[in-house]
C-alpha cells in the first residue's frame, strides 16, 4: 500500500492485510499519545484508530508534540 506521510509517498506491504490506522502508528513506532493524524484533510480521533481502514493513495499528516523547556 502506497502512503504519502507529512508529503513523502512510503510503500507499507504489511498494510495489505492489516490496513488498521491504528497498525500504521505501531509500523512507525510512533507514541500514539504524543501524535495527531490527518487523514485527506480530516482529523481522525484517536478512538477510531481501531475503525479507520487506511486505502492506498491516503493522504496522511501526523504531527508529534514534543515536550520540553523552561
Amino acid at each position: 500500500m502506497n502512503l504519502y506521510i507529512n508529503g513523502q509517498n512510503r510503500e507499507f506491504s504489511e498494510l495489505d492485510t492489516e490496513p488498521a490506522l491504528v497498525h500504521l502508528v505501531d509500523l512507525l513506532e510512533m507514541k500514539a499519545d504524543r501524535i495527531a493524524i490527518e487523514r485527506n484533510g480530516d482529523i481522525v480521533p484517536r478512538a477510531t484508530w481501531q475503525q479507520v481502514s487506511l486505502r492506498n493513495g491516503d493522504k496522511l499528516e501526523i504531527v508529534q508534540f514534543v515536550g520540553g523547556g523552561k
